[in-house]
């Protein structure tokens, strides 16, 4: 358990900074654009890797990752529906569009819309810890964002980014559910997946 609390811990504060302007600025005046960047990367990465390991090893370690609810069936099918948008969200954090543009922050409404799904789908501690991690800095990040005025690009003309980011959304989903959850996260999504 601890190697995940670690992880999530150093993952989040490290995550923190931006949301403060002030000490942000501070530390990019002192450190430097570049090196303020870099450190955040570093340090984000290693509580990123931290919980992978801790995560993974409680999946597997019998008896340290207690069952704290047990889901029944239909919130599965559920939080399959909800990773649909979740992916074409995700995506258009990173294509100037119209989806963009009307999310305000697409990569936050993405990210709680996948921690609701996994909490719905999931019942052990470790689960519970993870997603309800994210989805609590999600929705902090996101008042946040208000809270700082943050600008939202404007989205090009024409709907051409809108079409790839859906395409792409959709194309990261089917390619989550069918192979990339069995291969990256190691829980087939499927029937007859190993």
């Amino acid at each position: 358990m601890l190697p995940l609390v670690l992880g999530l811990l150093v993952f989040f504060l490290v995550h923190l900074v931006p949301t403060e302007a002030d000490l942000r600025r501070g530390l990019a005046g002192r450190l430097g654009e570049n090196r303020y960047k870099a450190i955040f990367s570093v340090v984000a990465l290693v509580g990123l890797v931290l919980i992978i390991i801790g995560y993974g090893k409680l999946q597997v370690m019998a008896g340290k990752n207690p069952e704290i609810w047990t889901p029944p069936i239909w919130t599965r099918h559920i939080a399959f529906l909800l990773m649909l948008p979740a992916m074409v969200l995700i995506v258009a954090a990173y294509v100037p569009s119209h989806i963009r543009t009307a999310t305000k922050h697409p990569m936050l409404a993405g990210i709680k819309l996948w921690a609701t799904a996994h909490l719905l789908a999931n019942g052990d501690l470790a689960s519970i810890l993870l997603f309800g991690s994210f989805l609590a800095y999600a929705v902090y990040d996101r008042i946040s964002v208000k809270r700082r005025s943050v600008k939202i690009p404007t989205a090009p003309h024409g709907w051409v980014n809108d079409i790839i980011a859906i395409a792409a959304g959709l194309a990261l989903y089917g390619f989550m559910l069918t192979v990339g959850h069995a291969w990256l996260i190691g829980v087939p999504l499927l029937p007859g997946q190993s």
